[in-house]
């Protein structure tokens, strides 16, 4: 029997990113993918609980300690908090936002784990401010992951033009990282979600928004996409696996073009080990995004995965308030369909 979620494109889009950062949050910055090997003959691979042991005596950094399988990273608190903040404005408020970003990740709020340093930096920036002082350009000089943690909702509910969408995204990401770099890779990885939710294939998508993708990002994606067969390993160590959107994007762009379907992507992002959890928003936004478009038997999300995302029926239910303001979903925000 297959057990799996069909749903409307760009809800798969959203749900997608946030079940694959949860999947990958076990092995989340283990950099020793014969280590991850090891582990997955013992253990698996999706939705394990962080354990320090999985990271001793070798090339990692163990930063969630704290939580549990189906928990989220704090690219996948992003994600969902910007979910959040669509459901109840119906568009995008900067002021509010920034607030319930500090309200969520500063002193006292509901987030407890690990915190980056584009997140940090962001957060003394607006902690002393009252929401009306606070500066368009709040984020950090900082091309790392948080840039595209919150761009698969902003694109799902975007129903304007391509230009406008870039401008959207560019505010949104100097929230967080006020960072050139940064925002042209969430200007490329936005566009290339806009294409696949406008019926473009994940090769047309990565090809069509190549002109958005900066000047230092470019000849990187030229390159990788002229690889045809999935060799996720060998891009890893050709262009690297931490934290930074020069790393990612091409590692992302290449499992996009080449997997076969949602699972396979997903895991083959966590085998290789790093920022798996960063690269996990866009990479599962692209693939349950296009599987949801084009594939009436290829479901988009494991059903067994989305059980274990613990988070599942608060993004549900924001996914679900979309539907009045955001008429482009379906009829009621979301369809859920077991085969």
């Amino acid at each position: 029997m297959n057990s799996s979620i069909q749903l409307e494109p760009r809800v798969a889009a959203i749900l997608g990113a946030l079940i694959a950062d949860s999947a990958a949050l076990g092995l989340h910055w283990l950099y020793d993918p014969e280590r991850i090997a090891q582990i997955e003959k013992i253990k698996g691979l999706v939705f394990l609980r962080p354990d320090a042991n999985d990271y001793a005596g070798t090339s990692g950094y163990f930063a969630h300690g704290n939580k549990s399988a189906g928990d989220t990273s704090g690219y996948g608190e992003i994600c969902l908090l910007m979910l959040r903040h669509f459901a109840q404005h119906g568009q995008f408020d900067r002021i509010a936002y920034q607030t319930e970003y500090r309200s969520h990740f500063g002193p006292g709020g509901a987030y407890i784990g690990y915190v980056d340093s584009p997140t940090r930096q962001t957060l003394q920036t607006l902690l002393p401010l009252k929401p009306e002082e606070f500066p368009e350009n709040s984020g950090a000089d900082d091309d790392q992951f948080a840039a595209l943690a919150a761009i698969p909702v902003v694109v799902a509910t975007h129903t304007g033009s391509q230009a406008a969408l870039k401008a959207k995204i560019e505010q949104v990401v100097r929230l967080t990282n006020h960072n050139d770099t940064a925002v042209a890779a969430a200007q490329y990885a936005g566009c290339v979600l806009l294409e696949v939710l406008n019926g473009k294939s994940i090769s047309q998508a990565l090809t069509n928004a190549l002109p958005h993708a900066g000047e230092k990002l470019l000849p990187l994606l030229e390159e990788v996409m002229q690889s045809h067969v999935l060799d996720s390993a060998a891009v890893a160590k050709r262009f690297g696996s931490a934290c930074h959107v020069l790393e990612g994007l091409p590692v992302i762009a290449h499992i996009a073009q080449q997997a076969p379907d949602y699972r396979t992507a997903i895991e083959e992002n966590i085998r290789i080990g790093g920022d798996s959890c960063g690269r996990a928003i866009m990479l599962g936004a692209i693939m349950a995004a296009y599987t949801a478009q084009h594939s009436e038997r290829s479901f988009s999300i494991p059903l067994e995965w989305a059980a274990r995302y613990q988070k599942l029926s608060i993004a549900a239910h924001a996914c679900a308030q979309l539907g009045a303001p955001v008429d482009k979903f379906s009829q009621n925000g979301y369809n859920l369909l077991n085969n």
